[in-house]
């Protein structure tokens, strides 16, 4: 039942390896690769000429200045910020301790400089009017999720950004969406810019594929996953083609986003995104440093497991790294199910077999219908979404599902991750 994917005519085996790309693609922007494989893309020896040589060792709880490899204060940090008109934070996405350091960065540099602003790789530039009117206070945080289609445009809880949505409302810091429309992104991997029409092409600039040094992280971040066997042999390179002209159209257009809204009033940006955009500063910022030749700072966060008491990492990864300590798990379930919308149907379907999150093993199939969560029905994605992200770890929930022609329920139990499965 509905075979066909949105953008794809192929084989299910094609499908299946579809899908498998798309992962590893959302395991690039988060930055969440296997721990035993992160030394490949961590010391890489590209990036600053000066700086790609060394090898800096990074403790948990500790933040570092990779120019020196010294540990240095916060304060001081900020004020090397200071002189820099772009301030770039990694992140891994479901890592709340990194967006509470997001958020500490903001509220320091808004207290030496209340001419800032914020970029955010979650939302797309396409629903900048939703975030004009939190930016505004005219919408309270529920109308606000509901206006910003948050659960549909992005895979990930709330709650990881709501403290930094806050603090932008209650100071009047205006907040900038720099993402591009998802199916422009799965177009762009799969037939390449020259195939976006004229409308879309006014969107999304024409990505830069020569940069040499990019491509080797990328590639080596691609490589570096655990890839099954029908993804090697002769299709590799080209479906790292795809995968590259994707992440290179995303930094692009992120890049011009944000230089376009610093503009607006000369303001200092602060760009939110997932580390892998960041990188040996030649995603985002170096290439927005390329079109407006302003300074910037860049800081990466690094999750070190407890087994390992340091990290080592190139001098050139980027201008300040901040060690962690790895969480036990994330602070809110992910829920690892997929919904899509067909017309003629009021319910919603489950798009595709899960394939991690909480919902990973249970029983759920593509194609089902959703024919209630809870008793309750739902005909839109982000509704459902909504719903299903007010539930914490241990917590389980009830869904009513239609199967070739059959009801059955599922109980869907929040149980945290064992530790070996991190």
């Amino acid at each position: 039942m509905w075979e066909q994917e949105e953008g794809c005519f192929m084989t299910k085996n094609d499908k299946r390896l579809c899908l498998v790309l798309c992962c590893l693609f959302l395991l690039i922007t988060a930055f969440g690769m296997a721990e035993k494989h992160k030394d490949r893309y961590l010391r890489l020896k590209i990036g600053k000429p000066e700086l790609k040589e060394k090898v800096v060792s990074i403790a948990p709880e500790k933040l570092f200045a990779l120019s020196s490899g010294q540990k240095v204060a916060f304060s001081r940090m900020i004020d090397d910020m200071i002189s820099s008109r772009f301030v770039y934070v990694g992140e891994t996405h479901d890592s709340l301790s990194m967006h509470d350091i997001q958020l500490r960065i903001i509220q320091a540099l808004y207290e030496r400089d209340k001419n800032l602003a914020i970029g955010m790789e979650m939302i797309p530039v396409t629903l900048q009017n939703a975030l004009n009117k939190w930016n505004l206070g005219i919408l309270k945080e529920e109308e606000f999720i509901h206006e910003i289609l948050w659960y549909e445009t992005w895979n990930f809880n709330f709650g990881y950004y709501e403290k930094i949505f806050a603090f932008a409302k209650d100071n009047a810091v205006p907040v900038y969406g720099l993402n591009i429309p998802r199916d422009l992104v799965t177009k762009i991997r799969m037939q390449g810019w020259d195939a976006l029409s004229e409308d879309e092409k006014k969107l999304v600039p024409q990505p830069n594929l020569s940069h040499e040094e990019h491509r080797t992280l990328i590639r080596t971040i691609f490589e570096s996953s655990d890839l099954p066997h029908q993804m090697k042999g002769q299709g590799l390179d080209m479906m790292f083609e795809g995968l590259y002209r994707a992440q290179s159209s995303w930094d692009e257009s992120m890049a011009f986003y944000a230089s376009r809204a610093s503009e607006k009033g000369g303001r200092r940006m602060v760009v939110l995104a997932g580390s892998g955009h960041l990188l040996y500063n030649l995603g985002i910022n170096g290439r927005a440093f390329e079109k407006n030749g302003l300074p910037f700072k860049t800081v990466i966060c690094i999750d070190i497991p407890e087994d390992k008491g340091i990290t080592q990492v190139s001098g050139s990864l980027s201008d300040y790294v901040w060690g962690l300590r790895e969480e036990d798990h994330p602070a809110f379930p992910s829920i690892g199910l997929a919904f899509k919308k067909f017309d003629g149907l009021p319910n919603l379907v489950i798009e595709r077999e899960p394939i991690d999150g909480v919902a990973q093993g249970a029983n759920f199939a593509k194609g089902d219908i959703v024919l209630s969560v809870d008793a309750k029905t739902f005909t839109e994605i982000n509704e459902l979404r909504i719903y299903l992200a007010k539930f914490r770890w241990n917590d389980e929930v009830t869904f009513k599902l239609l199967r070739e022609a059959e009801e059955l329920e599922v109980t869907l139990r929040f149980l945290p991750p064992k530790k070996e499965d991190n």
